[in-house]
């Protein structure tokens, strides 16, 4: 079989997007080898696992893992070097000049539309090392775009491009599907992703803040990192009101979090309107529908043409504790709407918006790259 070598010095071993959708969609058709962050070396189900280390600023990861990647990439001499880093991009282009084999680079968010939200890795000299290794990405290496969006800022490309979205593996969520069925007098909400102020957390706190007036014992799943430092975290309006409301887990992998969405009311997906979010699906958004949930998203034009299109829940500013308060009252004061909600959510899932439709422009992709 062709040797395909899947590299991240930033996506962890758990990445929901690596893990689950492209290492298993390959797996049946290419030997598959995935140098990845904190996982376990060794075999499963067909991919061989080599563990790199992780590291929070990218001078770091640079100065560690390159050394490693290239020793291993030179034992191995894949046919194909995958990467989802830009921090990869110079390494790519030196092993492709050096085994003359073809590269794919994933673009997972649109960088140029975040640079300044970059600060703890921001400086003038990363910046313009970004903007130079991505150009020389653009004239030589294959490119898979998470988004339509991305391809407004990528016109001037050389190779071949594909967009496959982050849609959710339908089997995957089986096991955490149950019948929608939540307890009023103690409404559940989910959320999983990171925590941080572009993700509205401060707006929502001061929606939950107004919906303890009526439900004193909700409470919310916090799955992910929080961006939010601890002195600031505590200081926000209405923390000190709902802190014995929330319950933070920090990373974990998704067979842990979704196990928490049983229950719940509603699935949380707020985000401010920075960056590339609102020319970007948020993941989330589809997991929860997958899940049977209805959610609460931002008001993006972009997420209205989902979630309005598909009745499966509301949409609002992210910046208006009131209306998302409203959202979340709305949820559980008509169960039954609810509940409908939800199962439209989920009918949308399995006909549109599932990684089995976008499993096969996937491979059709890597056939075109090595046919």
């Amino acid at each position: 079989m062709i040797r395909i070598l899947h590299v991240s010095t930033a996506h962890p071993a758990s990445d929901p997007r690596i893990a689950y959708r492209v290492l298993p969609t390959l797996a049946p058709h290419y030997e598959l080898i995935a140098l990845l962050p904190n996982g376990s070396a060794g075999e499963w189900t067909g991919i061989r696992y080599v563990s790199l280390f992780w590291f929070r600023r990218v001078w770091q990861r640079v100065l560690v893992n390159y050394p490693l990647v290239l020793w291993h990439t030179l034992r191995l001499r894949p046919a194909l070097f995958h990467i989802y880093d830009p921090e990869l991009l110079p390494l790519a282009r030196f092993v492709q000049l050096l085994l003359q084999i073809p590269v794919i680079y994933e673009v997972h968010e649109n960088l140029y539309k975040k640079l300044d939200a970059k600060a703890s890795n921001q400086t003038r000299l990363a910046t313009w090392a970004f903007c130079r290794a991505d150009r020389m990405a653009q004239r030589h290496f294959y490119l898979i775009f998470t988004e339509h969006g991305y391809t407004d800022t990528y016109r001037h490309l050389n190779r071949p491009s594909v967009v496959i979205h982050n849609y959710p593996t339908l089997p995957f969520f089986e096991p955490f599907r149950t019948n929608y069925a939540t307890d009023p007098q103690a409404p559940v909400f989910f959320y999983i992703g990171w925590i941080s102020l572009e993700r509205a957390f401060d707006t929502l706190l001061l929606a939950l803040a107004s919906l303890k007036a009526n439900y004193p014992n909700f409470r919310v799943h916090l799955f992910g990192d929080c961006a939010i430092p601890n002195h600031v975290l505590t200081r926000l309006p209405g923390f000190a009101k709902v802190c014995d409301n929330l319950i933070f887990y920090g990373y974990t992998n998704q067979q842990t979090a979704f196990r928490y969405a049983a229950g719940a009311t509603a699935g949380l997906a707020l985000l401010n309107p920075v960056g590339d979010y609102p020319e970007s699906y948020t993941t989330k958004l589809f997991e929860y529908m997958a899940l049977g949930l209805p959610v609460v998203t931002s008001d993006f034009p972009l997420y209205r043409e989902v979630v309005e299109r598909h009745g499966c829940g509301f949409c609002v500013s992210p910046n208006d504790p009131v209306a998302i308060a409203d959202a979340l009252l709305y949820f559980i004061q008509n169960e039954q709407v609810a509940r409908d909600m939800g199962q439209r959510g989920r009918q949308a899932v399995e006909t549109m918006y599932n990684w089995e439709t976008e499993s096969k422009q996937f491979l059709s992709f890597y056939r075109q790259v090595l046919p």
